[in-house]
């Protein structure tokens, strides 16, 4: 598949900004057999005084901006054409849960993908015991990895409502699972510590999804959003695999990946800090449009 990305992000400030820090990791990335980011630009208004760029530790493209004049609103506007291979299906090659650590303990890489990076507590993820206790009673004797994170994927899908009132950017994993209710994030975040708590080792990926309107209605301008789902390190033959709890899905040719990391902040797609106080607005549109 062949798609035209758009994304707008706005931040509109109650008081001024007398200056501002930022980086920005929008723009999908190039992925071997999977994904290839054909054309890509980042747009900041006002413009930066100072910018750079910079590949952080999970190789991911990063743009480091300062913005040091007065400004009552940031907007970031991001375009891409990118293409995009469906994963093949595979036979589960993954081992039984009893066998993992052993596979895990003949992994010696510590480079970006290596699972020992994804299986302990993250910037966003600590140990949550109900989590943990959840995804106890999911697993059966002889399961493989594969089918355990398979299982766990459909039951947040079936247990946990989408709601995009319930949570903020900023809810932990933990109330978000107390209440059942949440986004995108919340449900990755919930799943990923959920395997974690098995020694599964789990990351959460960024990105964006096309939305596919019902019969009969026209597709509404801007109104996908930037998606979230899960990585699992299913054992030394299989790899890694990506699976969609939102949706109940394996990751396919509708997903286009951003970012890599152990959770949200890793791959958050603005950070940064600002001289103001007070409140702001933030609007986020984006589009995922197949090239015809």
């Amino acid at each position: 598949m062949l798609y035209d990305i758009s994304l707008r992000m706005s931040y509109v400030y109650g008081v001024p900004a007398s200056g501002a820090h930022h980086v920005l990791r929008v723009l999908p990335l190039t992925l071997n057999d999977r994904q290839r980011l054909v054309a890509g630009s980042v747009h900041v208004e006002p413009k930066p005084d100072e910018t750079s760029t910079f590949t952080d530790f999970f190789e991911h493209p990063a743009t480091y901006l300062q913005v040091r004049s007065p400004h009552e609103r940031l907007e970031i506007r991001m375009q891409a054409r990118v293409s995009v291979q469906a994963p093949l299906p595979t036979a589960d090659l993954s081992p039984l849960l009893e066998n993992l650590p052993e596979e895990l303990a003949d992994c010696w890489s510590l480079g970006p993908d290596s699972p020992h990076h994804f299986l302990g507590p993250s910037p966003r993820l600590e140990e949550v015991p109900e989590i943990s206790a959840y995804a106890r009673e999911k697993v059966t004797a002889g399961q493989t990895v594969r089918q355990i994170a398979e299982a766990l994927c459909a039951c947040i899908h079936r247990d946990f409502t989408y709601d995009t009132e319930a949570t903020t950017v900023d809810t932990a994993p933990k109330e978000a699972f107390a209440l059942k209710r949440g986004v995108c994030q919340d449900f990755s975040h919930v799943m990923i510590l959920a395997l974690r708590s098995l020694g599964i080792p789990a990351g959460y990926v960024s990105g964006f999804l096309r939305t596919i309107p019902p019969p009969g209605k026209e597709r509404l301008e801007g109104s996908d959003a930037m998606h979230a789902w899960v990585r699992v390190w299913c054992g030394e033959t299989m790899g890694w695999i990506e699976l969609d709890p939102t949706n109940d899905m394996p990751a396919g040719s509708d997903h286009v990946v951003v970012a890599y990391g152990r959770d949200y902040a890793d791959v958050a797609p603005v950070i940064g800090v600002l001289k103001s106080y007070g409140n702001h607005e933030t609007v986020q549109a984006v589009d995922v449009v197949p090239v015809k």
